[in-house]
Formats: structure tokens, sequence, C-alpha cells
């Protein structure tokens, strides 16, 4: 019999234990990693290119641009006030013995007086260009000594290559009270030179039009003197200014 504690049958009396299997991402590598890294540095790659091609062409489209602009050589537009039709025009004196009849010439002196009119305007645009303008909404205000007494509005409107163009504006101004020193110069104007200086001011905004593409916009400004008679309910002087910008 053996002695105890000690296995029988020549067993080894140390006995190993089996090392725990490596697990498969040890022993191997996953494909889905290696593949996703190559599949964001081509599309990373891919938007690289994309970027340079629109870049490309956005700049020969300038360039294009910029030289179908050189070759046009561009002028600045004219527009300017042709006519001026009085329909109406009244005051009225805060005393009621100062009231203003177009036919009488009253000197006394007002507190306040008010101002009603309404003037037909006639502008003419001319386009010297050998392309089309694009014209936006114009808007054109009526002053008497720097106080802003009406506004008119006119549409946007598109005009062809070497053509001129009639541009009509009613201003109608109700009742427009002033204060005793404009009120007793207006009173004055009217009853004893029959003379009321009014200046018309516009802001054009305009575009050279070229293979269906716009140039930056440019202003141009309208600046008309006018004189109108209350007795005759007419105009008896008008003197234009212009100034515009060329593209």
């Amino acid at each position: 019999m053996p002695p105890h504690g000690h296995p029988s049958n020549g067993e080894n009396p140390t006995r190993q234990r089996p090392e725990p299997p490596h697990s498969n991402q040890q022993q191997h590598h996953h494909p889905y990693y290696s593949s996703a890294s190559s599949s964001s540095a081509s599309f990373k790659g891919c938007c690289c290119c994309l970027f340079l091609l629109f870049s490309f062409l956005a700049l020969l489209i300038l360039a294009v641009f910029l030289v179908i602009i050189l070759a046009v050589k561009p002028k600045k537009p004219q527009f300017d006030l042709q006519q001026v039709g009085v329909q109406y025009m009244g005051i009225t004196a805060s005393n009621p013995t100062a009231s203003m009849d177009p036919t009488t010439a009253t000197t006394t002196t007002p507190a306040t007086a008010s101002l009603s009119l309404t003037i037909h305007m006639l502008f003419t645009a001319v386009n010297p260009n050998k392309v089309g303008i694009k014209y936006g909404e114009s808007s054109f205000t009526v002053m008497y000594r720097g106080i802003p007494l009406g506004k008119a509005l006119v549409p946007g409107f598109y005009q062809e290559a070497h053509s001129q163009r009639q541009v009509e504006a009613t201003i109608s101004v109700d009742r427009y009270s002033l204060m005793q020193a404009d009120a007793s110069d207006l009173i004055r104007d009217a009853s004893l030179n029959d003379r009321v200086e009014l200046r018309v001011l516009g802001e054009v905004g305009a575009k050279i039009r070229v293979l269906d593409l716009d140039s930056p916009g440019v202003q141009v400004s309208v600046d008309c003197a006018i004189v109108i008679s209350p007795r005759k309910q007419s105009l008896t002087y008008k003197q234009c200014g212009f100034d515009g910008l060329s593209v």
C-alpha cells in the first residue's frame, strides 16, 4: 500500500492546471475597425476634392463675370425729373383772418400753418449701357426748408439696354402742420412773393444685369429744387442735380 498522502499508480504529485484559452480578441484582429477607418479617410478625401472643385468653379465664374463687366464698360444710369405738375396746393393759418387764399395777399403772422399739397412728378430713366439695368424700389421726398412733408414710393422695374423710360410718382401732403417760424415764412412766401420753394430728394438703387447675374448695387441720387406758384397752381422753376456711382 502506498504511503498516506501520496497518489497511487505513479501519478505526479504536482498537477499543473490547464491554461485558459486565449480570447478571440487576442488571437484575431476584428476586420470592422480597419474598414471603418478606411471609409472615414475616403469620405474626408472626397469632401476635400468637392470643396476644391466648387472653389475653382466659383473663382472661374467670378473671373468670367469680371471680364464681361470690363468688356461692357458699364456707365452710370441717368434718372432725372422731367416734369412737375401741381394738382393742388393749399395753405391754412391758425388765425382764421390769416387763411391763405391764392388770390389774396394776407400778411398776418400765424402761430401755426398747415400745408396741403399734391404734386405729380414725371421722371426719365435713361440706360446708356449695352446691358439691362434692374432698379429697386425708389423713394422720393418733398421738403420745405429742410422739413420733410411727404414721400412717394416707386416700385422697382427692369430697363432694357440703350433705352429710355418714363417713371411717374405722386406726392400727397394732407394738412401738414408747420410751427410759427416756418409757418410765417410759408405765408409770406405764398402771399407776398407768390412762390413756395420746395426740394425733391430721391434715392434710386440700380444694378447692372449681365447674363442673368446682377452686379453690386449702386445708389443714384436725385436732388431737385422746384418753385410753385400758389396763385397759378403751377410750377415756375425747376433745377435738378444728379449724382450716380459707376459700377
